[in-house]
């Protein structure tokens, strides 16, 4: 065996474990380039939303999509396909679906919560409810898509084509809830669920097909949290203008200072979207079939 062939495979792409390593590097070197050229920017950008973390959202969503543009257009040459961020991946059905994927599971289970008593809903102070939520907005759709983009683009496309899907699932997985470690009040409990959200993440992203699904599903959670119920986002808290919704339950079934995604609630609204799309699966497979 040759020097190449340690780092090069018969189909001249380089092994899945050097694609990786080169990629991680690459996502670094694109952060860093980006703090520094668009600091100014980016900083202007957070004190005009007024939201704390405004602009390392976006610094981390232009970096990570640069370094994905870089890795398709140099050491591993594949369309935007093969990360499922191409232009048929954006279809806006597709994209609408998975607003609903995301949305419903955690508002009906916090509604069902708000109606047995063990979430409560008190008043706040009066504030313009609109350029909230507008503002959170702004925060949560590039916090979402740098997430994804870390945890279910190019590195699990790689991961998929080396070691299988369910390898893929398991190992972004894991790594994505440990990416919530330091979040305000984590807890094993709560990390294990964040784990559970990067499964069903993950499953939107392969029965989808799009990367922008699986963006848009996460997004839609944490905003149905966030600007709708006023509740915490991973234990995050934000504005929460005109009205809060608290927990008066057990931590373990509304999730605590966590938020509902944090408790038992939570976690039955993803298994429950889970089994939705494991039902459409096989009917569409039967569908299949018939004809």
């Amino acid at each position: 065996m040759n020097a190449r062939a340690l780092f090069v495979g018969a189909d001249g792409r380089a092994h899945p474990p050097w694609r990786l390593l080169l990629f991680l590097v690459l996502a670094v070197a694109c952060v860093i380039v980006v703090r520094l050229t668009l600091f100014s920017l980016l900083d202007a950008l957070e004190r005009l939303t007024g939201v704390e973390g405004t602009s390392e959202a976006y610094l981390m969503t232009i970096a990570l999509l640069l370094a994905h543009w870089m890795t398709l257009r140099t050491f591993d040459r594949q369309p935007a396909s093969y990360v499922w961020l191409d232009r048929n991946a954006a279809r806006p059905r597709l994209v609408g679906y998975a607003a609903l994927l995301g949305g419903l599971p955690i508002g009906l289970m916090s509604l069902l919560l708000l109606a047995t008593g063990l979430l409560a809903l008190l008043p706040a102070p009066d504030g313009p409810w609109v350029v909230v939520a507008s503002q959170i907005a702004l925060l949560l759709l590039p916090a979402a898509f740098y997430e994804e983009l870390l945890s279910r683009g190019y590195i699990f496309a790689t991961l998929r084509d080396w070691l299988g899907s369910t390898w893929a699932i398991l190992l972004t997985s894991t790594a994505f809830g440990l990416l919530h470690w330091w979040n305000p009040g984590a807890t094993v409990f709560s990390l294990g669920l964040v784990t559970l959200a990067g499964v069903f993440l993950a499953v939107v992203l392969l029965a989808t097909q799009s990367l922008y699904a699986a963006w848009i599903a996460h997004f839609a959670w944490n905003f149905v949290m966030a600007a709708l119920l006023h509740v915490p986002v991973s234990g995050l808290p934000l504005s929460r203008p005109d009205y809060q919704i608290v927990d008066s339950g057990p931590d373990w079934i509304t999730g605590g200072s966590w938020g509902p995604e944090g408790g038992a609630a939570g976690a039955i609204g993803m298994l429950g979207a889970l089994g939705f799309l494991y039902w459409r699966s096989n009917r569409r497979k039967h569908d299949d079939i018939e004809r």
